[in-house]
């Protein structure tokens, strides 16, 4: 989930340093609270590690494996091919789209340190005409496999803004799409409602078959941006995408350095009616523009 523009001229720079402060600012606020007298240096290294990976994936956006698969070779497409009638598909289920809304865990793996770091929450994406909204909540997940109480972030994009709220510090890091305002909305509403000619313009596509998510039949697609500066961030993203509806139930973001983030949704609701409550940010909070 996420993207940006202001003192780095790369988008990928401005995503990771973004997510990588907010999720940072939120842990360090969580750690002070449990125990201002323990003496953290013996933990700092890998708690750090483990909070600074979300950050290093886009979300997302962070979001955010193993190590590196070896990428397929993108397929051609022709008219009798899978891949071509899964992007058709795509298209159709675009052509209707209006909403979603999902539930969403997250699987935050650092390798270096071989850990995993499991988030929860809700997201959403909207289109209005040509303009792509999205909202999430990330609750973190303790040792005794419950969310937190309160959320951790709370991540908006209304289609120019990107604002990352930090609970803890009540901190908005605040940044415009700008010029990078279609990488902003390809990573933040990937695989929700995009066409099979989206993706096609903003990807090279590699179909690896079929396979199915809890019941679903869904079509596996490994994703390599076109962009070289998104490939800094991810080397390659896999999609399982249910092109009936044109939603994604499980994501995979790989990064260069042998870490992933995968996204799992699950309760998807189309075109219904969006309760925007639990993705309000603070009026009160301190905004920080970048």
């Amino acid at each position: 989930m996420p993207i940006f523009i202001n003192r780095v001229p790369h988008l990928r720079a401005q995503l990771y340093r973004a997510l990588r402060w907010a999720s940072r600012d939120s842990a360090r606020n969580v750690n002070s609270g449990n125990n201002k007298s323990r003496d953290l240096s013996s933990n700092s290294l890998d708690a750090e590690r483990r909070r600074g990976h979300y950050m290093n994936l886009r979300h997302a956006a962070l979001a955010a494996t193993l190590t590196i698969a070896p990428l397929a070779i993108p397929t051609s497409i022709n008219a009798q091919s899978p891949l071509n009638s899964v992007l058709s598909q795509m298209d159709a289920a675009s052509a209707h789209f209006k909403n979603a809304q999902a539930d969403v865990k997250y699987d935050n793996y650092t390798r270096v340190v071989n850990d995993h770091d499991i988030e929860t929450g809700s997201i959403f994406v909207e289109r209005s005409g040509s303009t792509e909204q999205m909202g999430a909540v990330f609750y973190n997940v303790g040792p005794d496999n419950k969310p937190a109480p309160t959320p951790a972030r709370i991540v908006n994009f209304d289609g120019a803004t990107l604002r990352i709220f930090t609970v803890g510090t009540n901190q908005v890091d605040l940044f415009k799409a700008g010029a990078n305002q279609a990488k902003y909305d390809s990573f933040l509403t990937l695989g929700f409602g995009g066409s099979g000619k989206d993706l096609q313009r903003a990807w090279n596509i590699a179909d690896q078959g079929p396979d199915s998510i809890n019941g679903v039949k869904t079509e596996k697609l490994d994703l390599v941006s076109k962009d070289d500066s998104v490939k800094n961030t991810f080397t390659h993203i896999t999609i399982w995408i249910d092109p009936a509806r044109g939603v994604s139930l499980k994501q995979i973001f790989y990064a260069p350095n042998g870490d992933n983030r995968t996204a799992t949704y699950s309760n998807i609701r189309l075109n219904g009616s969006i309760n925007r409550k639990p993705y309000e940010i603070s009026k009160k909070a301190t905004v920080i523009p970048h």
